[in-house]
Order: structure tokens, then C-alpha cells, then sequence
């Protein structure tokens, strides 16, 4: 801009002249108003007047005038500012409305490209059919959507060939190298080229594909004759006519190629880099199924590499852990300590690397399955022989805790890896992987199990501690003097060989060279026998070995019942009730043959020996039935409960160890009910041998001898005797069995005494003695255990008494109250007369009149 006040002429102004300013100096962004305003005022005095002492007034007419000019121009600005902006504005409606109007133009367009898609995808999808506009029985629309899959499918087909045209283009090229030229060039600039693992893919086809040309176009090197690859030097006319042999080229770039991708593997699975991983296992899988990466991944692992140098240890567990496992009265120690580390240790592999193989296989299920093979048929196996050829030194029983302990230890292994899923973490493995998991843990163990060889080693260790512990009782009882008669004597037969064969088994196990040393000594302390008890025939026994000890039987069935475990947990469901049954025989031999009804036998040889003696019973065989009743329903017990439910999804074989097991308790039953008719008879010949022995005296005393007798001798002893054979009686059988013994005793010795005091002469004082003699009897009898008919029997007794005391009109009264009837022993008209007639006064008028009454 110009100055604001400047002269017109050439001439100097009237006024000083002010500064000039342009636009851009209040437009500057450094523009500040106060700086301005003190510039002005500096510029307002003149330069030669400021330092002056004396400065004149200030003078405002430049400044005003400079003003008044900048007024002028900004108005000027201010209007053509003005002007610039309407324009702009027009131009801005302009670009409004152009925008407005693209805006509709486009959206019309879109509109049309919707509707024409909608239309298109409706002609490709919709479904067939004709109305009235179709045109060759085809709708336009139908028809336009064919059009266009034809036309892709015919593109598709078209690139398929073109493709398969460049496949067979470099095929070719790449056999007339290997037949013509001895070399593979093109496929090794490929791999050097390209190193991708879908290049390596196509490598490996092509390699598999030259192989298959080299069998049909190139024989010669195929064939073996006399060693050489070749015939007359070339092999078809047509191709290898040098003589390069094509097999052995195409397999060296195979197996070179092979080895790249196995290393790089390799080196991919210690970087961790599971996509490299899987590139490499993809181009294996596709050259040769995939075998040597997956024999790669899994020999070379460092499990099996670390391992390897501890699979060849010795099992090293302590000797009191092996001494615990061959006892049987302790608890099983559980499974082996090596045995256990390396299950511990696999669980932890196996769910560390499915993980990898998840991640580093396509396949990964077939690794998987493999790496399972490996784990159970090499490290498991191995040290599982060890832990059990070392179990089996010591002892059966310790090779069978053992066989138990390792297989539910590795049970557990195989469960635990189902419920973590190992490939298909955190789901569950898949039904592939637990078939090859449950399939692995049979063959772990199907050299043990197989057939009968599992149960026949259980029943052989049983045999061998039931021996063990019942030799002293055999020993005891094979020297016992038996003298049974008729039936009994067949028994007695029976029972004499089962002992010897029981003693002569233990004999031959504890002297046979099979035999290790731990086995021995165990068998020696279930025995009770030294080492140095070398002459086992020889062996003192005492009475106390002779009798049964329920602590042993409860022994026995511990031992049974362990056995059992191990039953159902190693054998199949299938073979369940076959191996029951077969432990049932054992324990119906050992336990009810053997051991019960030995003793039964000891105890009724005894009983038939007291019925003939002339001296009075031993009835010290009556506390034997007692452990034998005991043994027998604990045995029947464990039978009913364990053994044949179990047994329950075989209905034959559960219905031949019922019938088994009843046939063993009713003979036992019946052995125990011989001894208690056997006591019976014997107590009432005992009886009746003391009432023999009774004085005719007795009944007629003098007066003096009444007051210093309360029972005649022969009824003391009776009354001792009872009381003597019911305290023997009461510890051999209880409950229901014992109200019946001694109910029958009870009324048998009645009996007797019914017809014993009419064979008596009684004087009016003896009256009183068969009172007195009558009431012991009576009080005698009713502390047994009677039933209430037989005491009510027993009641009767009183009134024999009564009949020697009382007078003349009491008898009549009496003899008019009988009871009718002759059920029981009741007393009836003739037993009166009998007792009335052994009176002294019997001839007395009052005792005739009635008798004659009667």
C-alpha cells in the first residue's frame, strides 16, 4: 500500500511525513497493538529533538492525519472483503447444490445395482419350475444362473488343465534330465528357489511321480540281474539310453529331500516354532505317509533318550517294604517306587506333548497314538517286568500285590489322561485315543491275565497260607485215634485224606527248590514252626492246636477277601464268576472240610466214645461247636454276600455255587446236629445210670435221717450233672438251638423220673423225700433254657409229689380234676394208681375207697 500522507508534488509536505503500513503488517501473526501504538509514538517526535534537554509539546496532526488516512483504506478493504466473501458464498451454493444433485444421481445408481443383484441372485437361486412366461420350459432368470455356473465350472475345468498342462510340462522336463542327463536340475532350483513348504510339497509329488515312470519307462534299473541296473547298456531305447539308472537318482533326491525336511524339523522342534513344525510334517505326510518324522519325533524324544540309562536299574526298594509285601496279615505297600516315579513322570510328558503334536502334526492323532505305543510297550513294560520278576523272588503273594498294585497305579495313569483330554484339552480325549489307551493297558498285562494263569497263582498262593496256617491243626488231628462205625466211618475216611493231603502239600511246597527264601519263612510263621523243625512228621502239637480259633478263620477270609479284590480289579467281567467259583471250592475245602469239619468229627468221635463208659461223660468237646457254629455262619455269611453276587451274571455258574455252598453248611449242620443227639443220648444214659443207683431206702427213712437230708444222693448227683451239662451246653449253641436241646432234655429226664418213682416204696416220711427230691429236680430242669410247653411239663413233676403227702379226701378230690386227653405227658387215672399204690397206707379203707373211686 502506498504512504497514507503523501505529498503530490515533488516538494517537501507542510507535515512530517508518518510510516506506512500495509496489509500484511496487521495481518502478521507477530502483530501485537501495544508495540504498534509505542512505535507511533516514537516515530511522533523528531530524531534530532529526542535527546534534547528540552523537548517540545507533542504534536497530534501527523498522527490524526495518519489515522484519519488508515480509515479511509480499511473502509476501502473492508468493502471489497465484503464483495470476495459473496462470491465465495455463491460458490459454496453452487457446490451445494452439484453435491446434492451427484448425491441423488448416485444413490439411483446404487439403487439400480441392488435391484439388479437381488435380480441375479434370485435367478441363480431360485428353484425349478414353469408358469406361463417360461421359454423352453426354463425360466430366463433359471436359465441366466446356469449360464453362469456353466461358465464357472467350465473356467474351473479350463484353469484344472492348464495347470495339469504345466504339471506335465515340468514333469517331463525333469525326467529327460534325470534319464538323459543323470541330474534333477529343476527340482533342485526349485527347492533353492523357493523353499516354501507347498514348493516342497509339489517336489515331493513330482519326485513320487518320477518314481512311478521309472519303474514302467525304465525297467533296466529296476532289475537285478547279475547285479547290474543295465541291458546291453541301455535300458529301453527310448530313455536312460546312457545309462543313467533313474531309480537310484530319483531315490537320492527322495532321501536327500527327506533328510532337509527332517532336519529342519528337527531344528524347528528345539526352536519351538510348531507353523515350521507343521509345514515340515504337511510336505512328509504327502511324500512318504509321514512314518519317518512321526519315528523322528517320537525315538528322539528326550524322554526316551533320558530313560533310556535308567531303564536298565535295578529295582532298589528297601527289604522291610519287600518283606511287607509277601506278608499277608499286613496292608500292601503299595506299587514300586521306581515303578511309580516313571508313571508320575509320563503323566506329565504325555500331557506336556500332546500340546506340541496338537500344534506340530495334521495327524496328530496317529502321533498320539504312537507316542502311547512307545511310552507303554518300552518304558512301562520294561520296568513293569523288572518290579515283577523281582516281586516274584520273594514270594507269590508279593508278585500278585505287585501285579494289583502296578496295575491300578497305571489304571489311574490311563484315567487321568482321558479326563484331561491330551490332544483335545481341556475336552476329553477322543474315542480314539481311550481305545488306544485302554487297548495299550491290556497288552501291558495280557501275559499275566491270559486264561486261568492269574486265578490258578491265587488260588495256589491261598492254598499255600490256608497249608500254612492249618498244619499244626492237621498234624493234631492226623494223629487223633478215630474209631467210627458204619456211615461214619466213610466220612471219617474222607476227613483223613483231606488232612493228609492239606499236611502232605505244605510238606512238599516248604521243601520244594521253587521256593525262595522270604516264601519259606513267611509259610514257617503262619505255621507257627522254626527253621530248624527239619523233620515236619515229627512236629509236637498240643490240645490247643487241635481246636478251632475263629481269629484264624476271620484270617483266612482276610486272605480270601483280598484275593477276591484283586479278582475284580485284574480279570474281565466275563471270567468273574468262573474265578469265584474256583475260590469258593478253596474255601469250602480248607475252611469248611479241613478245618470245620474236622473238628466236628474230633468232637463226635468224642461224644459216641462217652455213650458206652461206665464212668461219668467228658463232655468237654460240647465248647468246640461254639467256634465251629460261629465259623460256619461267618463263612456262609461272606459266600452269600461276596462271592455269589458276584457271581450273579452267570446264572449257571451262581446256581452251582448255591447248591455248592448249601451241600458244605447242611453237612456241617448235620455233623453238629450228630453231636448234639449224640449228647443227648449220652446225658440221659448218664441219667438214667444214676437213677439205677438209687436205695430202696431212700424213700422209707427214719424220722431222725429227714431232718439231716434234703435230697436223696442219687438226686443230688442227677441235679449236679445237669447243671454241669447245661454250663457246657449253654457255650457250645445258643438262641433258638438251645431252648430245643434243652427242651428235649428237659422232658426226656421227666420222663424218667415218672417211671422212676413208681418203681419205689414210699412211707409217709420218704413222702416228704420224694417231695423234696421232686422240687430240686423241678427247680433243676427250669434253669434251662426252656420253651413253655416244656416247662409246662416239667410243672408236672410237683404233682407226683404231692400224691405221697397228702390225705385220703384230698386224693379223692384230686383224682376227680384229671385232665382228659393223653397228648403230652400228662398225668392221667393210671399213672395215679400207680404212684397212690406205692404208698405204705395203700391198704388203708380211706386210700381203697379211692382207688376203688377211680
Amino acid at each position: 500500500m502506498a504512504s497514507l500522507l503523501s505529498g503530490t508534488g515533488s516538494g517537501r509536505s507542510i507535515f512530517p511525513t508518518g510510516p506506512s503500513f500495509t496489509l500484511e503488517n496487521f495481518s502478521n501473526k507477530d502483530f501485537i497493538i501495544r508495540d504498534f501504538i509505542e512505535e507511533l509514538a516514537e516515530s511522533a517526535i523528531p530524531v534530532n529533538r529526542r535527546s534534547g534537554p528540552a523537548q517540545q509539546a507533542f504534536d497530534p496532526k501527523p498522527l490524526i492525519r495518519t489515522f484519519e488516512n488508515a480509515l479511509s483504506q480499511l473502509g476501502t478493504l473492508s468493502e471489497e472483503l465484503g464483495e470476495v466473501e459473496a462470491d465465495l458464498l455463491t460458490s459454496v451454493r453452487r457446490a451445494e447444490i452439484q453435491h446434492d444433485t451427484t448425491l441423488d444421481s448416485l444413490g439411483r445408481k446404487l439403487d439400480q445395482s441392488i435391484d439388479s443383484f437381488n435380480a441375479l441372485d434370485v435367478s441363480l437361486n431360485q428353484p425349478n419350475g414353469t408358469n406361463g412366461s417360461e421359454k423352453n420350459g426354463r425360466r430366463p432368470s433359471e436359465a441366466g444362473g446356469l449360464i453362469a455356473v456353466q461358465i464357472g465350472e467350465k473356467l474351473e475345468e479350463l484353469d484344472k488343465q492348464r495347470r495339469r498342462a504345466l504339471d506335465a510340462t515340468f514333469l517331463i522336463q525333469c525326467w529327460i534330465e534325470v534319464s538323459e542327463e543323470g541330474r534333477l536340475t529343476s527340482l533342485d532350483e526349485m527347492i533353492r528357489r523357493q523353499s516354501s513348504g507347498e514348493n516342497k510339497v509339489r517336489c515331493a509329488v513330482i519326485a513320487r511321480q518320477l518314481m512311478r515312470m521309472s519303474q514302467r519307462l525304465d525297467p533296466a534299473s529296476w532289475a537285478q540281474t547279475n547285479g547290474t541296473k543295465k541291458v546291453n547298456g541301455i535300458t529301453n531305447g527310448v530313455v536312460g539310453y546312457r545309462g543313467h539308472n533313474t531309480r537310484e537318482l530319483i531315490e537320492k533326491f527322495s532321501e536327500t529331500l527327506e533328510k532337509d525336511l527332517l532336519k529342519q524339523f528337527d531344528d524347528s522342534y528345539r526352536r519351538q516354532n510348531f507353523d515350521d513344525m507343521l509345514e515340515c510334517a504337511k510336505v512328509l505326510h504327502d511324500f512318504n505317509g509321514g512314518s519317518s518324522v512321526v519315528a523322528l519325533f517320537v525315538n528322539q524324544h528326550q524322554f526316551f533318550i533320558d530313560r533310556s540309562q535308567l531303564i536298565t536299574e535295578e529295582v532298589t526298594t528297601d527289604n522291610e517294604t519287600w518283606e511287607r509285601l509277601a506278608d499277608p496279615d499286613s496292608d500292601p505297600p503299595g506299587v514300586e517306587p521306581s515303578l511309580q516315579s516313571l508313571i508320575d513322570e509320563i503323566r506329565v510328558v504325555m500331557q506336556d506333548e500332546s500340546f506340541i503334536i496338537k500344534r506340530a502334526f495334521p495327524y496328530y492323532d496317529v502321533v498320539l497314538t504312537k507316542f502311547i505305543q512307545r511310552i507303554f510297550q518300552q518304558s512301562i513294560q520294561q520296568r513293569l517286568e523288572m518290579v515283577l520278576d523281582k516281586a516274584d523272588t520273594i514270594s507269590s503273594l508279593a508278585f500278585l500285590r505287585s501285579l494289583h498294585a502296578s496295575r491300578s497305579y497305571i489304571n489311574n495313569l490311563i484315567e487321568d489322561l482321558k479326563a484331561h483330554g491330551l490332544t483335545e484339552h481341556p475336552e476329553p480325549c477322543s474315542a480314539q485315543t481311550a481305545l488306544s489307551l485302554d487297548h495299550q493297558l491290556e497288552e501291558l498285562f495280557v501275559p499275566y491275565l491270559v486264561g486261568n494263569s492269574y486265578i490258578d497263582r491265587e488260588r495256589r498262593s491261598l492254598e499255600e497260607l490256608y497249608s500254612s496256617l492249618l498244619f499244626k491243626f492237621t498234624i493234631y488231628h492226623s494223629r487223633r485215634k478215630k474209631t467210627p462205625t458204619g456211615f461214619m466211618a466213610s466220612l471219617a475216611q474222607q476227613g483223613t485224606q483231606l488232612l493228609a493231603t492239606a499236611k502232605d502239600a505244605y510238606i512238599d511246597r516248604l521243601d520244594s527248590s521253587e521256593l525262595t527264601a522270604t516264601q519259606k519263612a513267611m509259610m514257617l510263621r503262619v505255621a507257627g514252626l522254626r527253621d530248624t523243625d527239619k523233620n515236619k512228621n515229627e512236629i509236637e502239637v498240643s490240645d490247643e492246636d487241635g481246636v478251632l480259633s475263629v481269629p484264624n478263620s476271620k484270617r483266612m477270609l482276610k486272605w480270601l477277601a483280598e484275593g477276591v479284590r484283586r479278582a475284580l480289579e485284574l480279570g474281565s467281567g466275563s471270567d468273574t464268576p468262573k474265578d469265584v467259583s474256583a475260590l469258593l471250592n478253596l474255601l469250602l475245602t480248607s475252611m469248611g472240610q479241613v478245618y470245620i469239619e474236622t473238628a466236628l468229627d474230633a468232637a463226635a468221635d468224642q461224644a459216641t466214645a462217652q455213650e458206652t463208659l461206665k464212668t461219668e461223660p467228658d463232655m468237654n468237646y460240647l465248647p468246640s461247636l461254639q467256634p465251629a457254629i460261629t465259623i460256619t455262619n461267618i463263612m456262609s455269611r461272606f459266600i452269600n454276600t461276596v462271592l455269589i453276587r458276584l457271581a450273579e451274571s452267570n446264572t449257571t455258574v451262581r446256581r452251582a455255587m448255591e447248591i455248592q455252598t448249601k451241600s458244605g453248611v447242611e453237612r456241617i449242620e448235620s455233623k453238629t446236629n450228630t453231636i448234639i443227639r449224640s449228647t443227648i443220648t449220652v446225658v440221659l444214659n448218664w441219667v438214667t445210670k444214676l437213677l439205677a443207683g438209687q436205695k430202696k431206702a431212700d424213700f422209707r427213712p427214719k424220722d431222725s435221717d429227714l431232718a439231716e437230708t434234703l435230697q436223696t444222693p442219687t438226686c443230688t448227683s442227677i441235679c449236679t450233672y445237669v447243671n454241669r451239662v447245661n454250663s457246657l451246653v449253654s457255650q457250645a449253641i445258643d438262641g433258638q438251638n438251645l431252648e430245643v436241646f434243652s427242651s428235649e432234655i428237659a422232658i426226656s429226664i421227666r420222663d424218667l423220673l415218672f417211671e422212676h418213682f413208681k418203681k419205689f416204696q414210699v412211707s409217709a416220711t420218704g413222702g416228704l423225700m420224694v417231695t423234696k427230691d421232686i422240687s430240686k429236680y423241678v427247680s433243676t430242669l427250669k434253669d434251662l433254657t426252656l420253651s413253655k410247653e416244656a416247662e409246662a411239663g416239667v410243672e408236672i413233676l410237683s404233682e407226683i409229689g404231692n400224691i405221697f403227702i397228702i390225705g385220703s379226701e384230698a386224693l379223692r378230690e384230686r383224682s376227680r380234676n384229671f385232665a382228659p386227653g393223653g397228648a403230652g405227658k400228662k398225668l392221667q387215672k393210671t399213672d395215679f394208681r400207680a404212684f397212690v399204690m406205692r404208698r405204705d397206707d395203700s391198704g388203708s379203707v380211706g386210700i381203697q375207697s379211692v382207688l376203688a373211686g377211680l
